[in-house]
């Protein structure tokens, strides 16, 4: 007999670039949009520049490489906190890599994320490292996505 919990998410998304043509042609209309879920502030969202978006908004790839991050960082948080490992500073800059089809069509090939962790002094280093692997396992959304997830951590001590 299964265990599994399900859990459900809800997001709203609001295109907010009717230009007053609607999509009448191409360059018609903007690719803005507002991304919203309840009781949390709204996301600004547009196509990625390339795709005549705009560039200060948050894109669809860009919403893709930023859950893949934080989904990985939190399960690391976490688990170095079940092992005594005290995380002080973690910073991570992940990098997707999407490829165009000949249809218009797209899909991401690869991404690979890459923290810098520090950990308090006298904290198991090479323990911290190994964790990364337990946290790509348990993420959800890298356990959800059909491209190769990479990390390559670095692994700093404090002071």
């Amino acid at each position: 007999m299964s265990h599994d919990r399900q859990h459900s998410y809800s997001t709203g998304t609001e295109w907010t670039g009717n230009l007053g043509e609607g999509t009448t042609g191409y360059r018609a209309y903007s690719r803005d949009h507002v991304i919203t879920a309840a009781g949390r502030p709204e996301l600004l969202g547009s196509s990625d520049a390339a795709f005549r978006g705009d560039a200060s908004r948050w894109n669809p790839e860009d919403l893709l490489m930023a859950s893949l991050s934080s989904c990985h960082m939190l399960w690391y948080l976490h688990l170095c906190s079940q092992a005594k490992i005290t995380v002080v500073a973690y910073h991570d800059d992940a990098l997707g890599t999407m490829v165009e089809g000949d249809g218009g069509g797209g899909r991401f090939s690869a991404a690979v994320l890459r923290p810098v962790v520090t950990l308090a002094a006298g904290s198991d280093a090479a323990r911290a490292t190994v964790l990364h692997e337990d946290a790509h396992r348990l993420c959800f959304i890298a356990n959800s996505v059909n491209f190769p997830v990479s990390i390559e951590s670095k692994i700093m001590i404090a002071g």
